[in-house]
């Protein structure tokens, strides 16, 4: 048998304590997360209104396909930043017209929909999503252009935007572009480069220059309507492909472009009914201890999101800090590589390198689930050929080409961040849990380090060495550290895709795995050389 067993006492001292820990950690991005859905505020909001506009969320939800889910991505951008939560930008995956898509809608209350740093990331992270995952993007367009005061921030790396476009459509993805209000500057280039373009009667405006800029430049009287409205983009210039009467009208025509382009799906799931996991989803609130130093089994979070509880476990008896697999998720066949007790050891990576080219050789998705404070280190370790054992899993990581789903449970530490396909390693989706801790290494440890380097400078050139200065600012660096890991943090730099719940990790995978195969899944036999 292949079904899991799950040992968990749910109504346990340790079941309960990590429930409340996973609990609080959740209220606190719950207040972060309201911040983004408020926008610029009531006053800002009830302004738009009172327009005649609808917010850029009511947008989406119409746009998208009735009770369809809507999986939001970098929800958390700007965190942390003088932006306002959210990066005035709302995007993510949904169902329209029955295609799967990637949304992006400017939130017009924020400052007018302005483009900052964290918009501009997050944008071009969108962009990323819809290229390699082959998802046709539609545009929400209402924006005041750049954020001035942070153009040099923008400006520059803002080109690639426009780029992504044609790269997109030259790659056969579709892109369209619904412009809501103002589209000015280079925010023109945004309909100007998209494949389908719809704007709204004596509500969409879109130039290069406003009227008051054309006056300083050329001396030339104008008007909004005859310099870039819709009826003169319709009639004259032809940048406007479709004339909506409202945004609801504008909503219409982008769902009836959607269903007239014939783009399909690579493949869909191989299991067409699968069956949901035999255990429930809010157990997995009381898998991750408060505190990450104690260990868990991977098993018991694999039991409750795959289908079935039924996983096929490779290699249980070798390498076993490091769990891996086959199995299932909502029909869609996937490999799991899924960390034990946290150090990587050699025999964990080979096992890693091998089970990666096997998931290449069947052109499987692969999920890693980390809780990882690195590789192992030591005299018999270095001896025993850690780096290049480590080498070898980041070397399959690295040139495997199925897609990759990242999803931080824990600690994800070091090399070990690399070696479980970190950010760096191009996963399509990388998602973190509100107990997610993600550096260089520990914050202890990372203090203890500086400490003891510190020391042995002062010994080694003979000054003396502060030792009351040096404990504080020990302590500070720990808290820096573990300020820097939080997953609110890495959010908020657009470091993932977005912190979920642990209840909904099924569906937000689901997702995840069905978007995937919009584009062919191919893995490869190409990888470097293997230091044996």
């Amino acid at each position: 048998m292949t079904i899991l067993r799950s040992t968990i006492d749910a109504d346990g001292a340790d079941a309960r304590a990590a429930r409340q820990a996973m609990l609080d950690a959740l209220d606190e991005i719950a207040a972060e997360t309201a911040k983004a859905v408020a926008g610029g505020g009531e006053k800002a909001t009830a302004r738009h209104r009172a327009r005649g506009k609808m917010t850029a969320r009511e947008r989406i939800e119409l746009l998208l396909d009735l009770d369809s889910p809507f999986l939001e991505l970098a929800a958390l951008a700007g965190y942390g930043s003088q932006f306002t939560v959210g990066g005035s930008v709302v995007a993510g995956i949904g169902v329209v017209s029955g295609v799967e898509c990637l949304l992006v809608a400017n939130d017009p209350t924020v400052k007018g929909g302005a483009s900052n740093p964290w918009s501009l990331r997050k944008s071009l992270r969108m962009h990323e999503i819809a290229l390699r995952n082959r998802l046709p993007i539609i545009a929400l367009v209402e924006s005041g252009g750049a954020d001035l005061p942070t153009q040099k921030e923008v400006f520059i790396p803002g080109g690639a935007v426009f780029r992504d476009l044609t790269r997109l459509s030259a790659a056969g993805i579709p892109t369209i572009a619904l412009v809501f209000g103002n589209s000015t500057a280079g925010g023109a280039y945004l309909p100007g480069m998209s494949d389908h373009v719809v704007m709204i009667e004596k509500q969409s405006k879109v130039f290069l220059a406003g009227p008051p800029l054309v006056k300083a430049a050329t001396g030339e009287e104008s008007d909004d309507e005859s310099l870039g409205g819709a009826e003169m983009h319709a009639r004259v210039s032809g940048l406007a492909d479709y004339y909506a009467v409202d945004e609801q009208d504008a909503i219409r025509i982008g769902r009836r472009i959607v269903a007239r382009l014939n783009h399909s799906k690579a493949s869909g799931p191989a299991t067409a009914e699968p069956r949901p996991p035999r255990y429930p989803a809010e157990e997995l609130l009381a898998i991750v201890p408060p505190d990450l130093k104690s260990p868990f089994d991977p098993r018991e979070l694999i039991a409750r999101i795959v289908d079935d509880s039924d996983f096929d476990e490779f290699k249980p008896l070798y390498g076993d800090s490091l769990v891996t697999g086959w199995a299932q998720l909502h029909g869609y066949a996937v490999g799991i590589l899924a960390n034990a007790r946290g150090v990587l050891f050699s025999a964990e990576a080979q096992k890693a390198a091998q089970f990666i080219q096997l998931a290449n050789k069947s052109n499987t998705p692969l999920l890693f689930l980390h809780n990882t404070t690195g590789y192992m280190v030591g005299k018999e370790y270095e001896q025993g050929g850690i780096i290049k054992h480590g080498a070898m899993m980041i070397n399959a990581v690295s040139n495997s080409t199925v897609p990759h789903i990242s999803l931080l449970v824990g600690n994800s530490y070091g090399a070990g961040h690399y070696g479980m396909c970190g950010r760096a390693y191009d996963p399509r989706f990388l998602f973190a849990w509100p107990s997610a801790r993600s550096s260089v290494m520990g914050a202890q440890q990372l203090a203890d380090v500086t400490y003891m380097v510190s020391k042995a400078s002062a010994l080694s050139q003979g000054r003396p060495f502060d030792e009351d200065g040096a404990q504080v600012v020990r302590h500070m660096i720990e808290q820096q550290i573990s300020a820097e890991a939080m997953p609110m943090v890495l959010s908020g730099m657009v470091y993932d895709d977005g912190i979920i719940d642990p209840r909904d990790t099924r569906d937000v995978l689901g997702v995840a795995l069905s978007a995937i195969h919009t584009a062919p899944v191919r893995g490869t036999d190409a990888f470097g050389v293997f230091r044996m």
